[in-house]
């Protein structure tokens, strides 16, 4: 049987694996600091491994360039995580362990470790949403990850901001009050001043939350019309959210859309069945398919 390396390249956080599959895969966790650091620590892992790989898979935070015919592909590109802009990653990984690398984005690949394993299992198109220090989604169609120009940015979707409502500004360095600047865990803590994880489950973050992921949901709903919707992300370990989700999602969509999965919205929007090892599990597939 042969062996595969994966990466989940994180902004906070290197998750590392070897194996062939979810029941022999074994990670290590690297902290993202500099450059330089990271990718030699995440080179020596598989280099120390023991193992002969068939190939490496990446599925990294980006915005990336994923676009084989360019001089940069392989890099991150234009992020605001400091100190990582225009780094060659999946370069500096093939060059140093002589296999083939696969290179998509870090929601990309779990939405593919879904389809394979997971929630989507058997699906042809699914939606991958991440809801944690930002937010950002992936998606299949047919069983393919959707690259286009670059690639989808669903973190970044305007979406209705009433200031009467909610008067919190938004906290994108880039756009203010997009979907990522209003929901996403860094903008649940300026907004309430506390995380996610310690606020109850009756405050009144929680409609709020609920009102944006769902209209977002909706607008990937009208856009791609994907078969199922998995949110993850340290956000959505509160699983009180879900309910809500849900709900808004019904009354946004007002019966417009009609399709056998929207009759069952608790299994049409639904935690990742691999939980936090998506994203692994997913360069582990784009390896095994590279």
């Amino acid at each position: 049987m042969k062996t595969f390396g994966a990466v989940e390249a994180g902004g906070t956080k290197f998750v590392c694996g070897i194996g062939s599959g979810p029941d022999d895969l074994r990670t290590i966790s690297i902290p993202t600091t500099s450059p330089h650091e990271t990718i030699a620590r995440t080179i020596g892992f598989f280099q120390t491994a023991g193992v002969e790989l068939s190939g490496v898979g990446i599925g990294s935070f980006g915005p990336v360039d994923l676009s084989r015919n360019s001089p940069t592909w392989g890099h991150i590109t234009s992020t605001p995580k400091a100190g990582w802009r225009d780094t060659d990653l999946a370069g500096a990984l093939a060059r140093a362990l002589q296999v083939p690398v696969a290179f998509e984005t870090d929601v990309n690949a779990a939405a593919l470790g879904e389809s394979h394993w997971g929630a989507a299992r058997g699906l042809g198109g699914c939606v991958y949403i991440t809801v944690d220090t930002g937010i950002g989604g992936g998606a299949l169609v047919e069983g393919q990850p959707i690259h286009g120009m670059v690639h989808p940015e669903m973190g970044h979707l305007r979406i209705p901001h009433d200031h009467g409502v909610d008067p919190f500004p938004g906290n994108c360095p880039f756009h203010g009050d997009c979907l990522e600047g209003l929901a996403a865990g860094p903008a649940i803590q300026a907004r309430w001043g506390a995380p996610a994880e310690e606020l109850p489950a009756d405050h009144q973050a929680w409609p709020l939350q609920a009102k944006y992921l769902a209209l977002a949901v909706a607008n990937l709903v009208f856009v791609l019309s994907p078969e199922r919707v998995i949110l993850g992300g340290g956000v959505m370990h509160q699983q009180h959210l879900f309910p809500m989700i849900r709900a808004e999602l019904r009354n946004i969509l007002a019966e417009y859309v009609r399709a056998p999965a929207l009759s069952d919205l608790d299994g049409y929007v639904v935690s990742p069945r691999l939980g936090d090892r998506a994203g692994v599990l997913g360069a582990l597939a784009l390896a095994m398919k590279r």
